[in-house]
């Protein structure tokens, strides 16, 4: 079982993935820095807020706080289209598949196998 294991965890998919994830996870701070420190005040200049995420209204005593789920949709917006920006990028560097070559038809090998056994029959 530790041999299948270690196999699993050998496949380059796997370890891609992991790879993946941790680059996932420190963009995904790297973004949520940029949104904090630098749009969100952009953003509250125009609010007169000093922060997006203290945005909040308060309705029949219950408290909702707008600020901060408009910041997790910059958030996600800015991740969505730079990831949208990577896999263009990298589909134009990947080579075009070509298509695969058409082999004969069905009716063509039937004809080619009629053909050979008529030749093969005894005259």
């Amino acid at each position: 079982m530790l041999k299948e294991f270690k196999a699993f965890i050998m496949r380059g998919n796997v370890l891609d993935m992991a790879v993946g994830v941790i680059i996932g996870a420190a963009f995904t701070a790297v973004i949520t820095s940029l949104t904090k420190n630098l749009i969100n005040p952009l953003i509250g200049l125009f609010l007169r807020s000093s922060s997006l995420t203290k945005l909040s209204a308060t309705v029949f005593g219950a408290r909702f706080a707008y600020g901060q789920f408009i910041n997790d949709v910059l958030n996600f917006l800015i991740v969505a289209f730079i990831v949208f920006l990577l896999v263009r990028a990298a589909n134009k560097l990947m080579p075009k598949k070509a298509a695969a070559p058409t082999g004969p038809t069905q009716e063509e090998l039937l004809t080619e196998i009629r053909d050979l056994l008529a030749k093969q029959a005894p005259k």
